[in-house]
């Protein structure tokens, strides 16, 4: 029987939603947006210390995500902390900003957890590259997620080992390293966003680089898996593959065939930004088009790149779009060079599509 308790849950839900759909241009719409922010030190505490000084950097991000205004978020460049602090400290900058995002979510990543191996062969254990994810410590570059909205129960697939995907493509390790290897660089969520039209699954990663290894590809590999999982994970409800697959479709190294793959289950609506700097250095030779790239990386190389991913499922509708990379004369472009090399990426989505379901 359902008590007081579950009755006053059911109301304060009811009330968040009924605020949300009565909150003027959002009242049709649900902005999803996905940002790897520059969140992340060289040692545990440090974020938390940043963020309590009102470290510029620091600002620069919580300004860049206001200006975005979005509904839900994915950070995938965020240090993990046991208690959350880092996390909900951001989070009250971002309140005090006038962006109040008060449901949030983080779990311990795959990043600079130490698996007791010696993974790079390099004779020392406990080394950034020794860890399930590269990190020099626990947590280093984590994900997280805020939203507006209510999230329901999370499903966390971090711990799937590589060897256990169906198809993988994983190079022959020692088995001491199969047997412990796990496939996320990061992580793998499956995060609900309650919308009151029902629920709307992100599913988020941030995957490896497919560079920085040997003939072996092993990076390239385990890039071109982390994708992959998807294609085994789509949940018979209405999605969005949401996060930093690491991964330009047309230019830069990897390997784009499941991310080709997963566009047959959702829709690419191509967010583009309002300024894309001169084609030169590594960017001459690039045959995507410019102003879908969300990286400013090096120019001598790999150039600018279109790295981080909003997909919705092909039975949403996607109202539009956008990268948060503006003119150098736009007040905002101080910040968001401050911020990151990445830039953040939003789509919007009919809330009404929500509850019609989708094919995956």
């Amino acid at each position: 029987m359902r008590g007081p308790c579950h009755i006053r849950r059911m109301k304060a839900f009811a009330g968040i939603v009924a605020a949300f759909l009565a909150s003027g241009a959002a009242a049709q719409d649900v902005r999803v947006a996905t940002y790897d922010p520059g969140l992340t030190r060289k040692g545990p505490g440090l974020l938390l210390r940043d963020i309590r000084r009102a470290d510029p950097q620091v600002m620069a991000a919580a300004q860049v995500i206001v200006a975005a205004a979005p509904d839900v978020l994915l950070l995938t460049g965020i240090d993990w902390d046991h208690d959350g602090q880092a996390l909900a400290a951001f989070a009250a900058v971002l309140e005090g900003a006038g962006h109040p995002m008060p449901h949030r979510f983080a779990a311990r990543p795959n990043s600079g957890m130490p698996t007791g191996l010696d993974l790079d062969g390099d004779g020392r254990k406990g080394g950034a590259e020794d860890a399930q994810g590269f990190g020099q410590f626990s947590g280093q570059n984590g994900m997280a997620v805020l939203s507006r909205l209510p999230l329901g129960p999370i499903t966390d697939h971090s711990a799937v080992l590589w060897r256990d995907l169906a198809d993988n493509l994983m190079p022959a390790l020692p088995p001491e390293v199969s047997q412990v290897q796990r496939l996320s660089s990061t992580a793998h969520w499956d995060v609900p966003v309650l919308t009151g039209r029902g629920p709307l699954h992100l599913l988020a990663w941030s995957a490896t680089p497919p560079v920085f290894d040997g003939p072996e590809d092993r990076n390239g590999r385990r890039n071109h898996d982390e994708a992959a999982f998807w294609l085994h994970h789509l949940p018979p409800a209405p999605f969005v593959l949401i996060g930093n697959p690491n991964l330009d479709l047309i230019d830069g190294e990897g390997r784009p065939e499941t991310m080709t793959a997963l566009l047959d289950h959702a829709q690419d609506p191509q967010p583009k930004g309002a300024f894309q700097p001169d084609q030169t250095g590594a960017n001459a030779g690039h045959r995507g088009e410019p102003a879908l790239d969300t990286g400013a990386f090096d120019a001598a190389g790999p150039g600018n790149l279109r790295v981080d991913y909003v997909l919705p499922a092909r039975g949403l509708r996607v109202t539009g779009s956008g990268v948060i990379w503006p003119a150098p004369d736009d007040p905002l472009a101080a910040a968001v060079d401050a911020a990151s090399d990445h830039r953040l990426v939003w789509t919007d989505i009919d809330l009404a599509s929500v509850g019609q379901g989708t094919d995956p």
